[in-house]
């Protein structure tokens, strides 16, 4: 049973959310009947699957998201849901160049923009492996749209990558001269020197996942004197086999060491969870109290990314 307690004003947060991860499963379902394909009957995540396995179930979800109308409609309908499971500070983030085969990235940027309506800041994520001017382009989009609050370097490395962590430093370098938000997956499972890198060499202000933080004492104290946030999807990060359950997240470990972190739910769909959902399970773990489940929303909402 997890700790009693009713969310103080401003609701809820969720700052790391995908777009193509968090269709309404009522959607998937119109989605794939006019494109005359079948759902598959193993697309949702299931625990211990392995990230490679997780990153999979995205080929059908994009398949299925290859025009405008099908990302304006999600990003529309990923506000609503939000807001009705009482989420307040809302970051919807995506890899527009993977649905650019119905047009061109701006464009579907733009869709993407036009179904937030303002409701949400929208984050562009570059993948892991992807050539540095692929993330060059991502910010040369977002200067010019005020919509767009961050970027984001998603997925994972593999050993037959040519680019590296450190090779992605220079759009992230650009997105820090132009004052938008960086941010960062590292450290799922991997080593924490992972963390190091994004925030010395990528000037990450946050962190998506960073399961292994507390394995180097060294990174820890980076991250306390640098001020970053770690953004926890426990839920997520049990289903990738990256942690035990969702009990064992060191999700309270990190808040006792006075580490900022906020609570997210990754993906809506291939999750089967939502904000409600994920911090319920949050308030499980050993040691977390009401104080430090409200520390975790006062987080997301001081921590989401802002344009002037």
């Amino acid at each position: 049973m997890g700790v009693d307690f009713e969310p103080g004003p401003g609701g809820l947060t969720d700052l790391h959310r995908h777009l193509d991860g968090s269709l309404r499963p009522s959607t998937v379902a119109e989605l794939a009947d006019a494109a005359g394909v079948q759902v598959p009957d193993d697309l949702l995540f299931s625990p211990g699957m392995g990230l490679g396995a997780a990153l999979s179930r995205f080929e059908f979800t994009l398949s299925l998201l290859q025009s405008p109308d099908a990302v304006r409609r999600v990003a529309g309908e990923m506000c609503e849901d939000a807001e009705a499971d009482g989420v307040g500070t809302l970051e919807i983030r995506f890899a527009p160049q993977l649905h650019a085969e119905g047009g061109s990235t701006p464009t579907f940027v733009d869709a993407a923009l036009d179904g937030i309506a303002g409701r949400a800041g929208l984050i562009l994520c570059g993948l892991y492996g992807e050539a540095p001017m692929v993330l060059s382009a991502l910010v040369q989009c977002a200067a010019s749209r005020p919509g767009v609050v961050g970027i984001d370097l998603a997925g994972g490395p593999t050993s037959t990558q040519v680019f590296r962590l450190a090779d992605y430093s220079g759009p992230f370098e650009r997105a820090f001269d132009l004052g938008i938000g960086r941010t960062v997956h590292a450290a799922e499972g991997r080593p924490p020197a992972e963390i190091r890198t994004a925030i010395e060499a990528l000037h990450a202000q946050r962190i998506g996942h960073g399961t292994t933080l507390l394995e180097d004492e060294s990174v820890v104290e980076l991250v306390l004197e640098r001020g970053v946030v770690i953004e926890a999807c426990p839920t997520s990060n049990h289903q990738v086999g990256v942690i035990p359950s969702v009990e064992e997240h060191p999700l309270s470990q990190w808040l006792d060491r006075g580490v900022k972190v906020c609570v997210n739910c990754d993906n809506t769909l291939l999750s089967d969870v939502t904000s409600s959902e994920e911090l319920r399970r949050v308030s499980a773990i050993p040691g977390m109290t009401a104080d430090k489940l409200q520390r975790l929303l006062d987080c997301g909402r001081e921590a989401a990314f802002q344009r002037a």
